[in-house]
């Protein structure tokens, strides 16, 4: 069995062609504009939660400041365990 989808009826008569052109054209005018204007929102959106964001850690940032003074820039600090493997595998020789 065959899918076969019927023959697109076009107008003649040039003043309909001319006419569904600029439906067309309109319609792909509207959803750009519709496009940009979701753009535009989840912009606007994005830098006003990145302006929370950092003004919630700059107002948090002096009272962890004085704690770090103390320690070295360069100083990583933590606990670690060394552990040994004795068995023979084939990638550690």
């Amino acid at each position: 069995m065959r899918f076969v989808l019927p023959a697109s009826r076009r107008a003649r008569h040039p003043l309909a062609r001319a006419l569904s052109v600029l439906l067309g054209l309109a319609v792909i005018g509207v959803l750009m504009v519709f496009g940009l204007v979701v753009a535009g929102v989840l912009l606007v959106g994005g830098l006003v939660l990145l302006a929370v964001r950092q003004w919630k850690l700059g107002s948090s940032r002096p009272a962890a400041a004085g704690s770090r003074a103390s320690h070295d820039a360069q100083t990583i600090e933590g606990e670690f365990v060394v552990l040994r493997d004795n068995r023979n595998t084939a990638h550690s020789h």
